[in-house]
């Protein structure tokens, strides 16, 4: 096939076999790609990078079922050619030749990836090249442990665009959000252990819905999926890292309930050690600030127990009005309803808050 930037794409032939196969076998490629075949399929190909022979990385069409004009791509990189783009454009020039019947590829009119929640990367990619995520398929993929993981399908068809839809949140500038006093950082798989023992004080069980501790898988899903949820625009997760001392203090997450109206809410946890310093409004004015300069939110709410005073004096001093109590909102246990609290914030009101704080500084 032809050069993209110094890309190119060839049939898999023989003599590749040895290092086509090394380009997946590193920790990743056994993780994500633990079902292919010791075979390669009828369209393999390799990824090449300049005017080197040796595959960095391939590309595969499998499950072709040609009376429905669909496939089932699979993509990977080797770790010393991953962070160039060389997956997006490989996955790109393959889809494209597929829509348009290129010699030596069938020509179809739908594409799927199949993806796992926990690999954030390939996500990225799918997103880059012009796929949608469409939904999640469970028990899709057989894993290294004999189970089946869940996954996440992502398409692409013959007359889509092809260019990447703009997310509804995007990421953070630099990675993450600071003040001088709080870091806002997301939330990620090496989180488990902080996640954990943030969620098991009584009191933060208590605020969540429903009202019980997370189990440890349900933890690991938490941390391992977060970036997913990111990427799928209905979700943004996280850490409230104390930038004295750099360690995690609590988490504070959006939920983008809404994107039609621009409403999305709020929600915070914080570590006992680290309450009652400021932190968490701090935080929130933080989150709230590039909510509302990045995404298309328009109105921010929170709640809280109506016995929780502390969480609304939070909510209070970081700009939310109390707007209305909400009777028996909330789940509880064993069949109770818990009253809310609901506090909303708009951009002026958090502008108006910053320019008086600058009018009343000295000097």
């Amino acid at each position: 096939m032809d050069d993209h930037n110094g890309l190119r794409l060839r049939a898999l032939n023989p003599r590749d076999e040895a290092a086509f196969a090394a380009t997946r076998d590193d920790p990743l490629g056994r993780r994500f790609l633990p079902c292919l075949p010791a075979t390669t399929s009828a369209y393999s190909y390799v990824i090449l990078d300049g005017e080197a022979d040796d595959p960095v990385g391939g590309l595969e069409l499998d499950h072709l079922l040609p009376g429905r004009g669909s496939a089932e791509a699979r993509f990977w990189v080797g770790p010393h050619a991953r962070r160039r783009r060389l997956a997006t454009t490989a996955l790109r020039v393959l889809s494209e030749r597929v829509f348009a019947g290129a010699p030596g590829v069938p020509r179809l009119q739908r594409l799927e990836l199949l993806i796992h929640q926990d690999n954030p990367v390939a996500q990225r990619v799918a997103l880059a090249a012009g796929y949608t995520r469409e939904g999640e398929r469970r028990g899709a993929l057989p894993n290294l442990a004999g189970g089946r993981d869940d996954v996440l399908i992502y398409s692409r068809l013959a007359d889509d665009p092809g260019e990447p839809a703009e997310r509804l949140l995007p990421d953070l500038p630099g990675g993450e959000l600071t003040d001088g006093a709080v870091t806002l950082r997301p939330l990620g798989e090496d989180d488990v252990a902080f996640y954990a023992e943030l969620h098991g004080y009584p009191d933060v069980v208590a605020s969540s819905v429903p009202p019980v501790p997370p189990t440890p898988d349900e933890v690991r899903r938490r941390c391992g999926w977060a970036a997913a949820h990111w990427l799928a625009g209905n979700r943004a997760d996280l850490v409230v890292v104390d930038a004295a001392s750099g360690a995690p203090a609590g988490e504070i997450s959006l939920y983008y309930q809404e994107p039609r109206t621009g409403q999305a809410m709020i929600g915070y946890s914080m570590l006992p050690e680290f309450r009652r310093r400021g932190l968490v409004t701090q935080a929130a004015k933080l989150l709230a600030l590039w909510v509302f300069a990045e995404t298309g939110v328009v109105r921010l709410i929170a709640g809280a127990l109506p016995e929780n005073v502390g969480s609304q004096r939070v909510l209070e001093k970081a700009g939310f009005q109390r707007e209305a109590y909400l009777r028996s909102r909330l789940p509880g246990l064993a069949g109770t309803r818990h009253d809310d609290v609901q506090f909303v914030l708009f951009a002026e009101d958090l502008l108006a808050q910053a320019s008086g704080a600058e009018l009343t500084q000295p000097g």
